[in-house]
């Protein structure tokens, strides 16, 4: 067995992160705050402290987890003895048998099967929601796995959804700090920033606010207080699925009417998906609810988003 001695470096933001005795913990924070650096010293952390453990870093993409973490990962360990980097695995073991390996939320089906003791969702906000509802959530149960959530918003999506649920449950810790906060970015350089950028901009990259993140917005007046409200699948209710045909990403909604309301119970976005895909995933889902509520016949209205001309879309692709 090694003892193996590295030096990493927080500042007094990420110290009060990495000091919180959650289990789960988000973190919000604006732009060059230091979030990946936290994540790689919890990693390493992780991997020394608990034997055998198992930690994963999952960024949105698996080229995304190479291109920000895996350099940085390796010049931490590289000259410590007991210390097996794998290239094509994007994997380190260390001497006492634990491995830190990196992995993309973009195909999360191949993410199946393993058990977890850690892993760190970095940009969750640009990760489908289920990648942890479905696949990371359930992987941590038999070892009572620990997570942390780091990003920066992208409106009220569902990394603010985790926020705000992180700020009541027991479970569960909120973490917001603006780039400033970080200590990596001058003020100096902020104030420049603030000159250059749109003010709701600013506000969402460099002092993560939510608030700000309503850049590009299709529908300028949408409320989330106003227009989102919890909603249920109701058997032996037509199903409405709309999909757009595209492939990077494939994105649908599932809807069903009550009345003069449409209501919007889940989306579907793929990457890099075909017809054939989209509609096994579509009926995943439908099986779900329908195995909990119903075996009656399903009916179901489509609306396809046709692409120019087309009004069909042919074989698989």
């Amino acid at each position: 067995m090694y003892e193996i001695e590295i030096e990493l470096r927080l500042s007094t933001a990420q110290a009060k992160v990495h000091a919180s005795p959650a289990r789960f913990r988000v973190l919000v924070a604006g732009r060059r705050f230091g979030k990946t650096q936290l994540a790689l010293v919890e990693l390493l952390e992780t991997a020394w402290n608990s034997p055998g453990c198992i930690a994963w870093y999952v960024a949105p993409t698996c080229r995304q987890a190479k291109r920000i973490a895996w350099q940085r990962l390796k010049s931490l360990v590289r000259n410590h003895p007991g210390v097996r980097i794998t290239e094509t695995d994007l994997s380190i073991r260390v001497s006492n048998s634990s491995t830190i390996s990196l992995r993309g939320a973009d195909q999360y089906d191949a993410l199946r099967g393993n058990g977890l003791d850690f892993v760190v969702l970095d940009e969750f906000a640009s990760m489908n929601s289920e990648v942890w509802t479905e696949v990371l959530r359930p992987a941590l149960a038999d070892r009572k796995g620990r997570a942390l959530f780091i990003g920066t918003p992208q409106g009220h999506d569902h990394l603010y959804d985790r926020f705000q649920f992180a700020q009541s449950d027991p479970d569960w810790a909120a973490f917001h700090f603006t780039t400033l906060d970080g200590g990596n970015v001058s003020p100096e350089e902020l104030s420049s920033a603030s000159r250059e950028l749109d003010e709701r901009l600013f506000r969402q990259e460099f002092e993560a606010s939510f608030e700000g993140a309503a850049v590009g917005r299709a529908y300028h007046a949408f409320s989330r207080e106003a227009n989102v409200s919890p909603c249920e699948y109701r058997a032996n209710t037509r199903i409405i699925w709309s999909l757009d045909f595209n492939v990077h990403p494939m994105c649908s909604i599932i809807a069903q009417r009550d009345g003069e309301h449409v209501e919007v119970l889940d989306e579907l976005i793929l990457d890099d998906a075909n017809t054939q895909l989209t509609c096994q995933r579509f009926w995943d889902r439908i099986r779900w609810w329908r195995s909990a509520n119903s075996f009656g016949p399903l009916q179901i209205d489509i609306y396809g988003d046709a692409s120019g001309y087309q009004r069909r879309t042919c074989g698989t692709a």
